[in-house]
C-alpha cells in the first residue's frame, strides 16, 4: 500500500496531553526550532524523545503537507510560550517543560558536578540560566537560515553582539564584522543563490562571540530597533534576528514567573 501524505495538521494535540486551543494549533517550524533552543541552553542538549524533538518532526510532517510553511510560528509560541524548569534534589534533578502553561513532559536527570558550576566570568548561563543572546542568533540560522544577509540582518545581529560583549566596537572576526562584511557583498551580488545566507553567519555564534548574556526584554526591543531603522520597509523579518531574540526573552521571562 503507498504511503499517502497526511490529510490533516499535526496538532499539538496530537503528540501532546494538552487542552483548549493549544490542543487544536498544528505544530510549526519555528515553534519547534524555540523548543530546540530551549533544550540547548537549559539542558546542555537537545533530549531524545523530549519536547523538542517531537515537536521537530511533527513540524516536519506538517511542512511536507503543506499546512505550515518554514517560518510559521503559532501564537502558542508567540503568545503562550514555552518553560523549561528544573528542580534540583539530592543526586539528580526533575525536569519540567510546559507549553502555554500545560506540562508535556517531565522526567528525571542524574546530577554532575557540572551541573552544579556557578556561571562563567564571561556570564554565560548554563544549565537553568535560560536562553543567551548567542543562542538566539543560532536559533535565526534554523529558522531563516536560507534567507540572504541584508543590511537589516547585520545591524540587528550587531546590536546583539554589542548587548551580549558590552562592547560598542565590532568585535574583529565576530558574527557582526561577518554580517555586515556579507552585506556588503550581498548588495553587489545578483543571484540569491550566490548570496552568503544567515546560516553562514550565525551557526555557532556562542561561539563567536567573546562574551554572552541571557536575552532580556530590552535587548530584544534593541535588536527590533536596529532591524527596522535599517529596513526599507521599516519592518521586522517575522523569523529573523529581532523574531529569535524577542522568542528567547519571553521564554526568559516566562520561566521566572
Amino acid at each position: 500500500m503507498s504511503q499517502e501524505q497526511p490529510r490533516r495538521p499535526i496538532k499539538y494535540g496530537d503528540v501532546f496531553s494538552v487542552e483548549s486551543d493549544i490542543a487544536e494549533t498544528p505544530v510549526a517550524p519555528r515553534d519547534a526550532a524555540l523548543m530546540q533552543t530551549a533544550e540547548n541552553a537549559m539542558l546542555g542538549q537537545i533530549q531524545k524523545g523530549a519536547a523538542a524533538s517531537i515537536m521537530q518532526s511533527a513540524a516536519e510532517r506538517n511542512e511536507k503537507g503543506g499546512f505550515v510553511g518554514h517560518e510559521d510560528m503559532t501564537d502558542v509560541a508567540a503568545g503562550q510560550g514555552f518553560s523549561i524548569t528544573e528542580t534540583n534534589l539530592p543526586g539528580r534533578r526533575i525536569i519540567t517543560e510546559e507549553i502555554g502553561g500545560q506540562v508535556v513532559g517531565q522526567y528525571s536527570q542524574q546530577s554532575s558536578l557540572q551541573s552544579l558550576a556557578p556561571p562563567s566570568s564571561h556570564g554565560e548561563v548554563k544549565g537553568g540560566g535560560g536562553i543567551t543572546i548567542g543562542e538566539a542568533l543560532e536559533a535565526t540560522a534554523l529558522t531563516a537560515g536560507k534567507k540572504p544577509v541584508e543590511w537589516s540582518d547585520a545591524a540587528a545581529i550587531q546590536a546583539a553582539e554589542v548587548r551580549a560583549t558590552g562592547r560598542i566596537n565590532v568585535t574583529p572576526g565576530g558574527v557582526a564584522a561577518a554580517a555586515q562584511s556579507a552585506a556588503t557583498i550581498n548588495a553587489r551580488t545578483t543571484r540569491d543563490e550566490d548570496k552568503t545566507k544567515l546560516a553562514d553567519i550565525l551557526t555557532d555564534a556562542t561561539a563567536k562571540l567573546p562574551a554572552d548574556k541571557q536575552v532580556t526584554r530590552k535587548d530584544a526591543e534593541g535588536v527590533a530597533a536596529a532591524e527596522m531603522r535599517n529596513d526599507p520597509m521599516l519592518t521586522t523579518h517575522p523569523a529573523g534576528v529581532a523574531a529569535s531574540v524577542a522568542a528567547a526573552a519571553r521564554l526568559n521571562q516566562s520561566n521566572k514567573n
